[in-house]
C-alpha cells in the first residue's frame, strides 16, 4: 500500500537479493561502472546501487532496458520472475511501484490521510504507532525509513510534474496530536516550494465535490499513457483501461478546480498553523 498500510520500499528479502547479485555480476560482466550503466538505463547511480543491494524493486521498463544493455534480457527476465511470489507482495504493487518510479506525471487526491510522499517522519510514526494490528518497532523503524527514502522521488525527478489535492480534514483531524500537525503544516509548505510540486487543499465546505468515490493516483508514463491506481483495506485495484483512466483524469481535473489554488493553500495552511 502507498500510505496508510505498507510501504513501497520492500525489505531485503533473499528473492531481491538475488535478483541484485545477478544484475551487479552482469554489470560487472559488461565491463561498466555503476556510474556508466545508470545513463544507459535512464536511472540514477543511487537507484542502481539500491537495485543492485536488493532494496529496490525493479520496474517492468528497468528490466527490459538493462537486458538490452547488458545483452542479458532472459537471464534479468528470469531472475525477476519469482519476485511477484514474494509471500505478502501482490503482483499489483510490484507493478505501481515501478510506474510511479518512471512517472513523467503523478497525480494524487487523498480523503483518508496524507499521501505517503508528503509525510514528515513525525506524521509516519504517528500513523504506524497505531496501526492495528501491532506492529513492532523493529517493523516501524524498518518502513519509516523506507517511506522517508521513497521521498526522494520529489527531488530526484525535477522534471517530474507531482500534483496534490488533500482533504483540509485531514490536517484537522491531527492526527498524532498538536506538535505532529504543525510539523506535518511546516513540511507540507517547505514541499510545496518545488516547482514540479503542487499542493492544494480541498477546503471542509465545498457544495460541489467529485471526489465522493474516494482516493484516487494517477501516474504518466514515459510513453504518455495514463494508468490509475485506488486502495481500500487491505487490498488495491491498478487501472489501465483507457475509459476507466479517462473517468479517473474527469475527476482529478475538477478537483483541482474545486480546491483552493496553491497561494490560497498556504494562505490556508499558514492560518492553521497559527492556530495550533
Amino acid at each position: 500500500m502507498l500510505d496508510g498500510v505498507a510501504s513501497s520500499e520492500p525489505e531485503v528479502s533473499d528473492g531481491l537479493k538475488s535478483f541484485g547479485a545477478v544484475l551487479k555480476a552482469l554489470r560487472e560482466e559488461a565491463g561498466l561502472t555503476q556510474e556508466e550503466f545508470a545513463p544507459q538505463v535512464r536511472y540514477s547511480v543511487h537507484a542502481v546501487a539500491k537495485l543492485e543491494q536488493g532494496k529496490r524493486f525493479p520496474s517492468v521498463r528497468f528490466i527490459e532496458r538493462a537486458g538490452v544493455v547488458l545483452q542479458a534480457p532472459r537471464v534479468l527476465k528470469a531472475a525477476a520472475r519469482h519476485l511477484t511470489r514474494r509471500q505478502g507482495l501482490a503482483s499489483w504493487f510490484v507493478q505501481w511501484a515501478g510506474i510511479e518510479e518512471e512517472a513523467i506525471s503523478l497525480y494524487a487526491y487523498e480523503c483518508r490521510a496524507i499521501p505517503g510522499l508528503l509525510q514528515p517522519e513525525a506524521y509516519i510514526r504517528a500513523i504506524f504507532d497505531r496501526r492495528l494490528p501491532p506492529v513492532t518497532e523493529e517493523q516501524v523503524e524498518r518502513e519509516t525509513a523506507a517511506r522517508l527514502e521513497r521521498q526522494q522521488l520529489l527531488t530526484q525527478k525535477p522534471n517530474t510534474a507531482f500534483s496534490f489535492v488533500i482533504e483540509q480534514a485531514l490536517l484537522e483531524r491531527r492526527v498524532g496530536g498538536a506538535s505532529v500537525t504543525r510539523a506535518l503544516i511546516d513540511h507540507l509548505l517547505e514541499v510545496g516550494k518545488l516547482r514540479n510540486v503542487e499542493i492544494q487543499l480541498m477546503p471542509l465546505q465545498q457544495e460541489d465535490h467529485a471526489g465522493v468515490d474516494g482516493q484516487m493516483y494517477l501516474a504518466e508514463t514515459p510513453d504518455n499513457q495514463w494508468i490509475g491506481y485506488t486502495e481500500g483495506q487491505r487490498s488495491s485495484t491498478l487501472i489501465t483501461a483507457s475509459k476507466d483512466v479517462s473517468v479517473l483524469l474527469q475527476r482529478y481535473g475538477k478537483l483541482r478546480a474545486q480546491a483552493l489554488d496553491c497561494r490560497a493553500t498556504v494562505s490556508l495552511l499558514e492560518h492553521m498553523r497559527g492556530a495550533l
